[in-house]
C-alpha cells in the first residue's frame, strides 16, 4: 500500500531538507508497509540512490547476530542466562552472561584493544580473546547502560564455537537465504555505494577504507540495500517462523536496561534498541561504520517502518536514526491504520463456553466476560475487555494478554456442576455483587 500523496510529499521533503543541511552524498530512506516497500525517497547524486545499491549496515547487523542467538536459544543449544565462560572458557570476563552482553549491560568496555576495529584490517577470533583480562569490565553488570561492540565480537565467538560454522556462513543458512535477502553480503558487492568523509570546510570527499572486521564482523561488517533491509524491517515487524518464533522476538523487544533514567525514551532489549516516540514505542538499531550511516525503525503493531542509509560519516548526518524515526512518526499519524470492522459470529459458542460469558463481581467491582471465535476468554471492565484467557484444562484458563497475563482462572462449580464463580489468581468472582466470594 503505497502513502497518501500529501504524506508521501512531506516525507520526500524531509529527506531532500536532511541532505542538504548534512550533506550527504547520497541519502536513501524507505517505508515498509505490512511486508512490503511502500515508499521511496532519494536525494544525492554521488551516487544516485536506488532500492538495489548497497550501502554499509554497521550495527544493524548485531540484531541479526541476536537472533542467531536466540535461534540457539530455542533450540535448547544455550541459555541467555548462560555464562560467557561455558561457551569461550579462559576470557577473564567469563562471569558475564550472554543476556548482559546482549542487551549492553555487561559493564564491558566499548571497543577491543589495538587501533580503531572498524577501520583496520580485523584480527582472528583468538587475537580477540588473548586481549581479555577482568579490568576490561569497566562497571558492575546492569549497573548501567554501557554500549559495547566487543560485546558483540564475543558472541559472534560464542556462534563459532557452539555450531563449528564461520558466522557469515550462519549469518547466510539460518537467516539471509530463507528471507530472500540475496543482497545483503559480508562484503561489498556491486552495484554499492562508495562512503566518504565530507571535509568540514570546503565540502571536499575523502573515500573511507572497506575493511574485513574479522572477529568484529559480528558487531558491523555486513552489507545491504533498501530493498533488503525492507526485508529485515518486515521481519522485526511479524517474524517468519521457520526463522525464529513470534514470541522469541517479542522477548527480544523487552527491555533489558533503560539508557536515560531520567526520561525512559530509549533502551536496549535483548539485541534490538527500543525507542519511546510519545506513546508509542520503535524498535530497531543504528549503524555507522566508515564513510556510511544506516537507521532501522519499526513500529510493530502497524507493521510499518522505516529504513535508511548516507554514504558520509560525520556529526552532520549522524542524526539518520532520529530522522527515520520522525519519518516513521510522519507516516503514522498521517494515516493510522484501518479500523477492522465488526462482524457477527457465524454461531453461538459452545454451552459450556457461553455458560462463563455475562457480567461477574468482585469487591463491589463488575467485570463482563465474552467468548471468541477461537474458544477464548476476554474479560475486563465493562465495555473495555483487556484480559485474554486461553484453555489450558477442565475448567482451568491461563492469562496471555493484560494484567493478568500468565496467572490461572479457575471455574468454581456447584454441586449440579453450574459455574457460580470465576477464581482469577485467587481473586473470587461472583455472579452478583451481593454474594461473598
Amino acid at each position: 500500500m503505497t502513502l497518501l500523496p500529501e504524506t508521501a510529499r512531506q516525507f520526500d521533503a524531509q529527506v531532500a531538507q536532511a541532505q542538504v543541511d548534512g550533506r550527504a552524498p547520497s541519502l536513501v530512506l524507505g517505508v515498509v508497509r505490512d511486508g512490503t516497500l511502500a515508499h521511496l525517497a532519494a536525494a544525492g547524486e554521488h551516487p544516485r540512490p536506488g532500492v538495489d545499491l548497497q550501502y554499509r549496515l554497521g550495527s544493524i547487523s548485531k540484531t541479526m547476530t541476536a537472533t542467531l542467538i536466540m535461534q540457539l536459544r530455542d533450540a535448547g543449544r544455550l541459555t541467555v542466562d548462560d555464562p560467557l565462560e561455558r561457551h569461550l572458557p579462559g576470557t577473564g570476563v567469563g562471569t558475564l552472561t550472554l543476556r548482559q552482553l546482549l542487551g549492553h549491560a555487561s559493564g564491558i568496555q566499548r571497543e577491543p584493544e589495538g587501533d580503531w576495529w572498524e577501520r583496520t584490517a580485523g584480527a582472528d577470533l583468538a587475537t580477540l580473546l588473548a586481549g581479555l583480562t577482568a579490568d576490561k569490565i569497566a562497571y558492575p553488570p546492569h549497573a548501567t547502560y554501557h554500549y559495547s561492540n566487543l560485546a558483540y565480537g564475543l558472541l559472534g565467538g560464542v556462534l563459532e564455537r557452539l555450531t563449528g560454522m564461520p558466522w557469515a556462513d550462519l549469518l547466510d543458512e539460518r537467516i539471509l537465504a530463507p528471507l530472500g535477502m540475496r543482497r545483503t553480503t559480508y562484503a561489498a558487492t556491486e552495484p554499492f555505494a562508495r562512503g566518504y568523509v565530507v571535509h568540514p570546510w570546503h565540502d571536499t570527499l575523502r573515500e573511507e577504507p572497506r575493511t574485513d572486521t574479522g572477529a568484529m564482523a559480528p558487531a558491523g561488517q555486513l552489507w545491504s540495500t533498501i530493498e533488503d533491509l525492507g526485508r529485515w524491517a518486515a521481519f522485526l515487524a511479524d517474524p517468519d517462523p521457520s526463522v525464529l518464533a513470534a514470541g522469541t522476538l517479542t522477548e527480544m523487544c523487552s527491555p533489558v536496561v533503560i539508557g536515560d533514567l531520567d526520561s525512559w525514551t530509549h533502551g536496549h532489549g535483548l539485541g534490538l534498541e527500543l525507542f519511546r516516540e510519545g506513546d508509542r514505542v520503535y524498535v530497531g538499531h543504528g549503524g555507522s561504520m566508515p564513510g556510511y550511516i544506516a537507521s532501522l525503525a519499526v513500529h510493530r503493531p502497524t507493521r510499518t517502518a522505516v529504513v535508511g542509509f548516507a554514504n558520509s560519516y560525520g556529526l552532520r548526518t549522524g542524526h539518520l536514526g532520529a530522522l527515520g524515526r520522525r519519518l516513521l512518526t510522519l507516516v503514522l499519524d498521517a494515516e493510522p491504520a484501518p479500523v477492522t470492522p465488526w462482524r457477527p459470529a457465524a454461531a453461538p459458542p459452545p454451552a459450556e463456553l457461553a455458560e462463563l460469558t455475562g457480567r461477574w463481581w468482585w469487591m463491589g467491582t463488575e467485570i463482563e466476560v465474552y467468548a471468541d471465535v477461537a474458544g477464548e476468554l476476554h474479560a475486563g471492565r465493562v465495555g473495555a475487555p483487556d484480559l485474554r484467557f486461553v484453555p489450558e484444562g477442565p475448567d482451568r484458563w491461563r492469562g496471555r494478554a493484560g494484567g493478568q497475563d500468565g496467572e490461572i482462572l479457575t471455574v468454581l462449580r456447584d454441586e449440579q456442576g453450574r459455574a457460580v464463580a470465576l477464581d482469577i489468581a485467587t481473586f473470587v468472582h461472583t455472579r452478583t455483587p451481593d454474594q461473598e466470594p
